[in-house]
């Protein structure tokens, strides 16, 4: 459009300077006029465009009629005008700009300049609105195959992520049905078989029992390989491997230009922490597109000594306010529990950068964590024990087969780390959680359990534990697992975490109308509200720990978090805004 205007106004400039001569004003007021016609409509255009109509129509047909008044064909000159009228009118503006451009226009002419032609100027009038129109109704019809386009790619992306979220619940499903079945009919029939050695006095029965041991022991080893097969493709590449997948078939579906960079020697990251990073990106590409609109993004890994970040930045609109919504708030929440932050920066035109940092969890060479097992299971005690004390940073200082052995247990050692089982005789684990927690709260209890169960995992957080997990992990996860809740994280098995996410989102909306219609304004979390209760209270952070059974560290990420959202400096002026703003009573 600026093409068009440029050109009319060239031309008109130059007509102006060959006949200034039959000009009734002097030169310069002719030339200014003429800048201003140029200029005010397009600003107006550009920064408020409800005045734009009304400066095109005053300033340029007052132009064409001064001009028309001293020569007949000069009305061709305000013909632009008309068409960027038409080109750029609006909704309803349609029924006041067609009408005075075509009828009123060539009217005050008509009367005004002494002009006769008053029907051709209509026709050609019509005609340059009617050509605007049409240009209009072309573009328009552009944009919207634009936002077809765009909706279309992010709907193949959904139903790709569907597709993706489908396979690996049903790899899940079959990965835990072979462990929960197979795998422990399995090593129920070895450890079987190992009680009847005693009553073998053959040596050829000794050599059939070993060989029926083997076997059982070569096929548990089978259903271990399957089962690592059948994991996530995700959970089994190489970070970087991963998130450059993701960003292909992205970039495939969305059609924008995602690039990579990679800095330090990639090592070894927990599970947990690779599918948080995953989500992470999965979450910023989808935000990039969606809402900034973005044409290119630049992923960025970086592999420090201590800590592991992944920074996403895009070239779009950016945004005046940012709102955390559902995804981003799930993605804050799972570095949280692993003792990292997600931090969004935007500003308008400016693109967008998530930035997602995740500690790492390394060997503790000058220090050692005195660790309590607990499982009914005298197999399972042993094995743990064995695969533990393979690291030099881990000492098993006591053995339990139920939660009265284990709070005895925590009274003599004082061990700093429980490794508990759920289903046991005498006290579960749940309550044992409960009573050890009460004893000693610096106690770090890390629940290991054989089955996936929402409601008994919400029960065992509540207790006091800082983790829940699956037994079936490797023994390189546990080991860092354990290592992260020590330091103070709270960690979930991936699996379970999308089910207490959901879980809690439903209890989220439940209680939304206790918490006031302000704080959904400002998307506080149940858990920031919580805490901001105990902070209005003058309790201190290690003491607000010690009753939510968290970390010092967490309390702290989701106060400065609060802090954040509320748009404070500190806990005094956020009590006083959440006090105000109704959150708190």
């Amino acid at each position: 459009m600026f093409a068009f205007r440029f050109i009319g106004s060239i031309s008109l400039l130059f007509t102006t300077l060959q006949v200034h001569d039959h000009i009734t004003l002097p030169l310069w007021v002719v030339i200014f006029w003429e800048l201003i016609a140029f200029s005010v409509p397009w600003l107006c255009l550009l920064l408020n465009y409800k005045y734009y109509l009304l400066t095109e129509i005053i300033i340029s047909g007052g132009l064409s009629l001064y001009l028309t008044s001293l020569f007949p064909e000069a009305y061709l000159a305000f013909l632009v005008s008309i068409f960027l009228i038409a080109v750029n009118s609006a909704h309803q503006s349609y029924r006041w700009s067609g009408p005075m451009t075509i009828l009123l226009i060539p009217i005050l002419i008509n009367v005004l300049a002494h002009q006769n032609n008053y029907l051709i100027m209509m026709v050609h009038n019509g005609l340059a609105y009617a050509f605007g129109f049409a240009f209009h109704l072309l573009v328009v019809n552009h944009q919207q195959s634009e936002i077809i386009r765009e909706q279309n790619t992010v709907l193949e992306q959904y139903l790709s992520q569907i597709e993706r979220i489908t396979l690996a619940e049903e790899r899940n499903r079959l990965s835990t049905n072979l462990h929960d079945t197979i795998g422990h009919s399995f090593t129920s029939i070895i450890m079987g078989l190992e009680t009847l050695r005693p009553e073998l006095s053959t040596e050829v029965g000794v050599q059939k029992l070993d060989s029926l041991l083997n076997l059982a022991r070569k096929s548990i080893e089978e259903i271990r390989g399957y089962l690592h097969q059948i994991e996530s493709p995700q959970e089994t590449l190489p970070l970087l491997q991963s998130l450059q997948q993701l960003g292909e078939e992205f970039q495939a579906h969305a059609k924008v230009h995602v690039r990579f960079r990679s800095f330090g020697e990639e090592y070894p990251l927990p599970k947990q922490a690779k599918m948080t990073f995953f989500r992470c990106l999965q979450e910023s590409l989808t935000n990039a597109v969606r809402h900034g609109q973005s044409t290119e993004i630049t992923v960025s890994l970086q592999f420090e000594q201590r800590n592991t970040r992944l920074e996403v930045k895009d070239n779009g609109k950016g945004m005046e306010k940012w709102q955390d919504g559902f995804g981003l708030n799930a993605m804050k929440e799972r570095a949280m529990n692993l003792q990292g932050q997600v931090s969004v920066f935007t500003e308008p035109g400016e693109g967008t950068l998530v930035t997602c940092t995740l500690p790492r969890q390394v060997a503790l060479h000058d220090e050692v964590i005195r660790l309590l097992i607990v499982d009914d299971q005298l197999f399972i005690r042993e094995s743990l024990r064995t695969l533990l004390e393979g690291y030099k940073d881990l000492q098993v200082v006591g053995l339990a087969e139920d939660g009265v052995q284990a709070i005895e247990i925590c009274g003599q050692s004082q061990p700093q780390l429980v490794l508990m089982d759920l289903d046991m005789p005498n006290m579960d684990g749940i309550s044992a959680s409960k009573e050890i927690k009460q004893k000693w709260p610096q106690i770090r209890i890390l629940i290991l359990t054989t089955f996936q169960d929402t409601e008994q995992a919400l029960e065992v957080l509540r207790s006091g534990a800082d983790g829940y997990l699956l037994k079936s992990m490797e023994p390189r996860e546990l080991a860092e697992s354990i290592r992260l809740v020590y330091r103070g994280g709270t960690l979930i098995d991936q699996d379970m975490s999308h089910k207490l996410f959901e879980k809690l989102e439903m209890d989220k909306i439940e209680t939304e109308s206790l918490k006031g219609k302000l704080s959904e304004n400002y998307d506080l979390t149940l858990r920031e509200i919580e805490i901001l209760q105990y902070v209005s209270k003058g309790l201190r952070y290690k003491t607000i720990a010690s009753k939510l059974y968290l970390s010092d560290g967490t309390v702290r990420n989701y106060a400065s978090s609060a802090y954040m959202k509320l748009g404070v400096r500190n806990r005094e002026e956020a009590v006083q805004k959440a006090l105000e703003a109704g959150i708190l009573k």
